[in-house]
This record gives C-alpha cells, structure tokens and sequence, in this order.
C-alpha cells in the first residue's frame, strides 16, 4: 500500500527528530521509503507562544494495516520523547497518516484521509513536492490548494 505521511517537530533539535524519524519509518518492516519532500519551517498554530516548526512528507510503502501502522508511528514519536498532553502543543515529534492508498478511515484513533489537510499550507506545499493532485477523490490540483491558504510564513529549507 502507498502510504503519505507528514512529520514535525518544533522542540529540541527539530531537523534532526524529523530527519532520524524518515530513517526509522523506512525501516520499519514491511515499510519502504520511496520519496521525501523538502523541508518546510513554519510558524506554530497551536496555542502559547511556540518555537516555529519543521514539517515535511514522505511517501511509502508498507504492508502494515493502518493501525499497525499507526502503532508503529506512535512508538517512533514516544522514542522521541513525544508527551501527549495538549492539543496542538508543541512536540519533538508529530507523525500523521495523511492518506493510506484509496481508504477512507473514521475511528475514533483514526481518520484517513486526514481531515485538516486542505487546510495547512504546512502540509500542502510538502506533499506537493511529492504529487500533483490530492491522491484521492476529489484528486484536487495541490498547487491550487496552496494558492488558496494562507502561507502560514512557509519557507522551504534548503538542508
């Protein structure tokens, strides 16, 4: 299955919790890293006065269910010292699900596609490096999304 998933991290050494994190997805097993975008620095939207934030997306593939995945991903973020204690917060580490190949998921540890994704330039501009369109329905232009946010002070990293 080809799985989109995004990264951040805005505590610590956030380059590098990102960076090792694409190592350690890819070698999960039954995963394979397959592409990488850039790295993205943005302005934090949670709330409090937050370090900015480093955020990017890789595609791979796995043949993991989505929550054996999920778990996995949980464990690389617990391994980086991500506390779950408020929503938005600022994290060493953040790993989302964007899309798992064609499924639509809703459970209450899971929603694929995920919901906020036409909504953060953060997002976008990364899967955009990897893709042209939503790779599901609707299949929007990703670059006519972006063009429509806010770019949340967006700037690529040149690492």
């Amino acid at each position: 299955m080809s799985v989109y998933i995004a990264l951040g991290s805005n505590l610590e050494d956030s380059i590098s919790h990102v960076s090792d994190a694409v190592n350690e997805i890819g070698a999960l097993p039954g995963c394979q890293l397959l592409k990488q975008s850039s790295w993205y620095q943005t302005k934090a939207i949670g709330p409090g006065n937050q370090p900015d934030y480093i955020n990017g997306v890789i595609l791979i593939t796995t043949t993991l269910s989505p929550i054996a995945l999920l778990d996995a991903l949980q464990g690389i973020e617990n391994q980086h010292g991500r506390v779950r204690t408020l929503r938005w917060g600022a994290r060493t580490l953040d790993l989302d699900i964007l899309f798992y190949e064609d499924q639509q998921i809703d459970c209450p540890r899971l929603n694929i596609p995920h919901p906020r994704i036409a909504e953060r330039a953060f997002v976008v501009a990364p899967l955009l490096d990897l893709v042209k369109r939503m790779p599901t329905p609707p299949y929007q232009p990703l670059a006519d999304l972006l063009s429509n946010l806010d770019s949340q002070e967006l700037q690529r990293l040149k690492i």
